[in-house]
């Protein structure tokens, strides 16, 4: 048996690379990034589903990336949006609010926003609490991370120069978003996990 990477596996890890390239330069988010690097790469070409990188080998790619080309800098962008992410956790603390996305992977950088979860028992009343607070905001839609159909209500703002986006979930989602993951990483972290990934930070 060969173990030299086939001409699929070849074509694959350079369309991962050429879309975290997009991702870390430009902010791209991993659908857009995916769908131009293939097009870079294939130009119109119709493509096998085995060509196309899942968003774990493209997680994978930009973090190499990051540690190629923003050694310097990138680190303490994470951390300052990992402190940022955890205030606006501690105000939303009543709506049961997870990190999730770039933040919280580790792969955040200059263009990244702060993606988080939250867990009301409707999401009106998160919108009502920004409203108080004078906070205004876009709504629009994502993708439930359940495989259903749906999609989930999600108000974005800009706060302190940050995008901050809060998807809006039933209180009875959390069950299933706290299930262990069977990927192996983490998806999503409460105020505890976040605050402890930040005190690890500044200590190593």
């Amino acid at each position: 048996m060969s173990n030299y990477p086939s001409e699929t596996e070849l074509l694959r890890n350079e369309i991962a690379a050429a879309a975290a390239r997009m991702i870390a330069e430009d902010g791209a988010d991993y659908g857009t990034a995916k769908r131009k690097a293939v097009r870079q790469i294939l130009g119109n070409t119709r493509v096998r589903g085995d060509v196309l990188p899942d968003n774990a080998q493209i997680e994978d790619e930009v973090r190499l990336y990051n540690e190629l080309f923003f050694n310097e800098s990138q680190p303490a962008r994470l951390l300052h949006l990992r402190k940022f992410a955890l205030q606006v956790m501690m105000e939303l603390a009543q709506f049961n609010p997870y990190l999730t996305g770039a933040v919280l992977n580790g792969t955040a950088g200059e263009h990244s926003d702060i993606h988080l979860q939250l867990f009301a028992e409707s999401p009106k009343d998160v919108q009502i609490y920004l409203l108080n607070k004078n906070i205004s905001f876009e709504v629009s839609e994502s993708t439930h991370f359940k495989t259903r159909n749906e999609p989930v209500e999600t108000v974005s703002f800009i706060r302190g120069k940050e995008g901050v986006h809060l998807a809006l979930y039933e209180i009875d989602d959390l069950r299933g978003a706290i299930k262990t993951s069977t990927t192996g990483r983490i998806e999503r972290a409460d105020i505890t996990a976040v605050r402890a990934l930040i005190i690890e930070s500044e200590t190593e």
